[in-house]
């Protein structure tokens, strides 16, 4: 029966990303470990490579259409991949606790949430109508890479693709219009996800056949959700999956509370300094 339920929830979030072009592909963290039953580190590194695939098979389409600006790609998509590949190695220390990891989601998928919600409540609506302000700098090269290489080490430690924010920084600091920041950026989450893979291998194991069942799931749910597209008005809905959004992430953060209590801490210490013990042993 969890194994239906973390499937059917795998198509909702293709579904998500058929409809919203981006966003859902952050739930498939919270649908591994509190559905799947999967460790965090573990389930991170799954999220990983079933985002990463998702989002690659969903640049294909934008390629044909010639909204991928493979120059500002490469670019922003090195610095993801640099930070992405330091910031998982970063989480296999033994101080980055899975409890840490998953408090980090949480606000993340906050941040992200209160940003699909004041998007939604904004009057534009094609892709062509930018919804940001002007470009604010003049020389932006440097602030794109810079935020590539955060994006990217957040996408490392804690599995979120970043679009988020990575389309807000193409659209800004790259000034590439809608459709294609749109495009780029999921061309980018792709790279981002292949190098925070990496950087986890040898530290997890993963469960290949549970990866490529929801590849599968997710990947149809994008197809109905790209169909769905013609009959469901998309501001209306980025709104109400903000609000859910905003839900999971309460309850993130409320499952991992305990990163904040003494007992938590004092456990945190006692696991350190028994893993400093057998590095100086052997």
């Amino acid at each position: 029966m969890t194994w239906i339920i973390g499937h059917l929830l795998a198509v909702g979030i293709g579904i998500s990303l058929g409809l919203l072009g981006g966003g859902g592909s952050v739930l498939a963290l919270p649908v591994l470990v509190y559905v799947m039953g999967i460790a965090p580190k573990n389930a991170i590194a799954m999220t990983l490579v079933i985002v990463g695939t998702v989002s690659l098979l969903g640049s294909i389409s934008h390629w044909r259409a010639g909204n991928i600006q493979w120059k500002t790609a490469y670019i922003f998509g090195a610095a993801t991949m640099l930070g992405a590949f330091f910031g998982a190695r970063l989480a296999t220390l033994p101080f980055i606790t899975d409890t840490i990891q998953m408090l980090l989601f949480g606000l993340l998928m906050l941040v992200a949430s209160v940003i699909m919600i004041q998007r939604s409540m904004g009057t534009k609506t094609t892709y062509d109508e930018l919804p940001y302000p002007p470009p604010v700098c003049k020389h932006c090269w440097l602030w794109l890479m810079s935020e590539g290489i955060i994006v990217g080490g957040l996408t490392g430690l804690v599995g979120v693709g970043g679009g988020f924010a990575i389309i807000p920084a193409l659209v800004l600091l790259a000034k590439l219009p809608m459709k294609a920041a749109i495009g780029t950026s999921l061309f980018i989450i792709a790279m981002n996800a292949i190098a925070g893979f990496l950087g986890y291998l040898g530290h997890i194991t993963l469960d290949w056949n549970l990866i490529f069942s929801f590849i599968l799931a997710a990947s149809g749910g994008t197809l109905l959700g790209a169909y769905l597209t013609r009959f469901v008005p998309a501001a209306r809905l980025q709104k109400s999956f903000g609000y859910f959004l905003l839900a999971v992430a309460a309850f993130v953060l409320f499952q991992n509370r305990g990163v904040f209590s003494p007992k938590s801490a004092a456990s945190a210490k006692v696991s350190l300094q028994k893993q400093a013990f057998i590095d100086d042993t052997f």
